[in-house]
């Protein structure tokens, strides 16, 4: 449905595609569906229009990365760490 313009120079595998978008601190967490993770950033399915700012936390297993979004196509996001 989305095809990729550039492949991943490192793929990661397989990994879990639950995440958590942590916005704030005191906000609530925004639950998505990781698509693809690579060192240096991922992309996520939102699920449905929701508004994230430019700079938020992703949370995926136990690792928490600060993130910063690359681009935007639909529901998906790409971000880079």
């Amino acid at each position: 449905m989305y095809p990729r313009k550039y492949a991943r120079v490192k793929p990661a595998g397989l990994v879990s595609r639950q995440a958590k978008i942590i916005t704030d601190p005191r906000a609530p967490v925004i639950n998505c569906t990781l698509i693809d993770y690579s060192p240096g950033g991922a992309c996520v399915d939102l699920g449905g229009q929701v508004n994230i700012p430019d700079r938020f936390e992703l949370l995926h297993v136990n690792t928490k990365k600060r993130c910063r979004i690359a681009w935007k196509r639909g529901t998906r996001v790409g971000v880079v760490f």
